[in-house]
């Protein structure tokens, strides 16, 4: 037999939407790898490796790729040159992609507007014990931190997005409240975000956890519009979940090329949402989503290649290219 021949199609064939999903529905994706998915890596990186990855994912078709944070070289070294690689891709912009940056602090936007950010993104808990492993503060103190960053950036008209972590469970805590979340996510909102960031951090969500939290969001008040969902997939169940969220009316989807990443801070946090397996569940279901398969797992392959280990998604396995070092 031929081995081409065995090969899996760029996309399922004849895609049917899902009972309950509108026709021509549209879903954005926000490509993590750059940022939350190098951020976790032994191996830092050199600049030129980012730089290339960010090209790629957008040559792939990507249009919102997080490019990296400006945290302190202190805690997260992998990150050290933010500026050397925003500006580095900042022509990506004329092509319509955007780029946002995630900041801790006030001292974490200087840099970042300093070197040319135009989205940012904060971030906080919705539980204590990951406040203060992460921060080394109380959730308040988060909270108060994350607040002027929001302001001077809406100040400034740059779009803002609020991360929320450990939303469906704790390490230390256990499961998370919903109704404690959406709180937390109703604070993000009224703080200045344009849009908030629901994170399963360390993978532990399910298709019914996603529902009965997405409805806690709802009963406060919050637009299914302003929410985006963020899948680890620990336990398998990341596209599960999404199709959970995306049946319940969620139209952003977080994700990370080859399913690179997890969180310095959380123990059990493993890789997040692949984006070729998040692009495979999309259009099978008949969503377009403008991303060159093949294309997205090459870079994937190469930069697991770089990392010297294969990629954990499935799909970026299955469309390798052959001889690739993601086998």
């Amino acid at each position: 037999m031929d081995p081409a021949a065995t090969q899996p199609p760029s996309r399922p064939a004849d895609p049917a939407s899902l009972p309950g999903l509108e026709a021509g529905t549209r879903v954005r994706i926000v490509e993590v790898g750059a940022r939350d998915g190098l951020q976790i890596e032994r191996e830092i990186l050199p600049p030129a490796s980012k730089i290339a990855l960010i090209r790629g994912l957008a040559d792939a078709g990507l249009r919102c790729i997080e490019a990296t944070s400006f945290v302190s070289p202190r805690w997260v070294p992998q990150l050290a040159d933010a500026e050397e690689v925003l500006r580095a891709v900042a022509d990506l912009g004329e092509r319509g992609v955007e780029l946002p940056v995630l900041v801790p602090n006030e001292r974490g936007l200087e840099r970042a507007l300093a070197a040319g950010a135009r989205s940012i993104e904060v971030f906080t808990s919705a539980t204590e014990s990951f406040a203060m492993r992460n921060w080394n503060r109380d959730l308040a103190g988060v909270l108060a931190m994350a607040a002027p960053v929001a302001a001077a950036a809406r100040a400034d008209g740059l779009p803002v997005r609020g991360y929320l972590s450990m939303c469906w469970g704790d390490p230390w805590e256990g499961p998370t409240e919903p109704a404690r979340v959406a709180g937390i996510a109703a604070e993000l909102l009224a703080m200045g975000c344009d849009s908030v960031s629901l994170g399963d951090t360390i993978g532990v969500a399910t298709a019914g956890g996603v529902h009965r939290l997405l409805g806690a969001v709802t009963d406060a008040g919050i637009g299914l519009e302003q929410v985006g969902l963020h899948f680890h997939d620990t336990y398998g169940q990341a596209v599960s979940n999404v199709q959970a969220g995306l049946l319940a009316g969620v139209r952003t989807f977080d994700s990370s090329a080859g399913g690179m990443g997890g969180c310095p801070y959380a123990e059990s946090a493993t890789g997040n949402l692949a984006t070729e397996d998040l692009v495979w569940f999309l259009e099978g279901v008949g969503i377009d989503t403008g991303v060159d398969l093949p294309a997205l797992a090459r870079v994937s392959a190469e930069m697991a290649g770089q990392l010297g280990r294969p990629a954990p998604s499935a799909v970026a396995r299955a469309l390798a290219p052959h001889g690739s070092t993601v086998r």
